[in-house]
């Protein structure tokens, strides 16, 4: 029997409590399908990856269309999905509040608030702004039943403020705020890992490896990392190959296909089309 959403929030937040696993990305039902097949203990959505397969730039989808992404990935797999959120999809922190009861009502078993403005002039809220809306989300996750997962995100080092302190700072307060599990995607040295864990033990924290990297899943571990996540990464392989394939058919070859999968391989893969 599929796993109702409590179990599988509940799964997703036992997965937290030790060791560490790994959160790939998927950006659309075949995508995830496909990592529960492998053995995944659970999937995180992409806003990347999703924008990208509509057309559209990262950030600039629509509520109501990732709030129907997001359903149609819980519906995808019985694995616990955490919902890249954006920042939350709201002017202000009762905005905020509202878009996040939206999303808890797709059966998501986390979600993630980035204190990023989109604004390349100020790229980030201030602390107290971004607080109070993070202050927000945590109790409309609170009135809707309180058991799916809020992270905390500082987006110091993805929009070009590489400002260790404050990344601390922010995700500190983000802690005390109510976050269950810290992230500051960007970040890629040890010492700067081992920074952000010992800022807000014993909360859980999320490092994203986006490329190749010479971190092993037991490296990280032993930094004090309890989840890996790899954002779009996954999504631009599968670009970098469509690209590629397509550049050799507008030259004129049909040398592009070599990495290709095989067509019964993956209908073997979907061959229960129960869902």
């Amino acid at each position: 029997m599929p796993r109702t959403v409590a179990e599988k929030r509940a799964a997703f937040r036992a997965l937290h409590a030790s060791s560490c696993f790994v959160l790939p990305n998927p950006w659309d039902t075949g995508s995830a399908r496909y990592l529960a097949s492998l053995g995944f203990q659970a999937v995180a959505t992409t806003s990347s990856g999703f924008a990208w397969s509509n057309g559209r730039a990262d950030n600039h989808v629509s509520r109501e269309a990732v709030l129907a992404h997001l359903q149609t990935i819980v519906q995808a797999t019985d694995l616990p999905v955490n919902a890249d959120f954006e920042n939350g999809f709201g002017a202000n922190p009762a905005e905020v509040a509202e878009s996040v009861k939206l999303a808890v009502a797709t059966g998501v078993a986390g979600l993630s608030i980035e204190d990023s403005t989109g604004n390349a002039g100020s790229p980030v809220f201030p602390i107290e702004e971004a607080v109070a809306r993070l202050t927000a989300a945590r109790r409309a996750i609170d009135e809707s039943g309180g058991d799916t997962m809020l992270i905390g995100r500082a987006e110091n080092f993805i929009v070009g403020v590489p400002d260790l302190p404050d990344t601390l700072a922010r995700l500190k307060a983000y802690a005390q705020a109510g976050a269950d599990c810290l992230y500051a995607p960007g970040i890629q040295s040890a010492e700067q890992i081992e920074a952000v864990v010992q800022a807000v033990a014993p909360k859980p924290v999320n490092v994203l490896i986006g490329a190749n990297s010479t971190f092993t899943l037991e490296d990280l571990a032993g930094l004090g990392v309890r989840r890996v996540s790899v954002g779009g990464a996954r999504a631009r392989a599968a670009w970098g190959g469509f690209m590629r394939a397509a550049r050799s058919l507008v030259q004129g070859r049909f040398d592009g296909f070599g990495d290709a999968a095989s067509g019964a391989q993956l209908n073997g893969i979907f061959a229960d089309d129960a869902r």
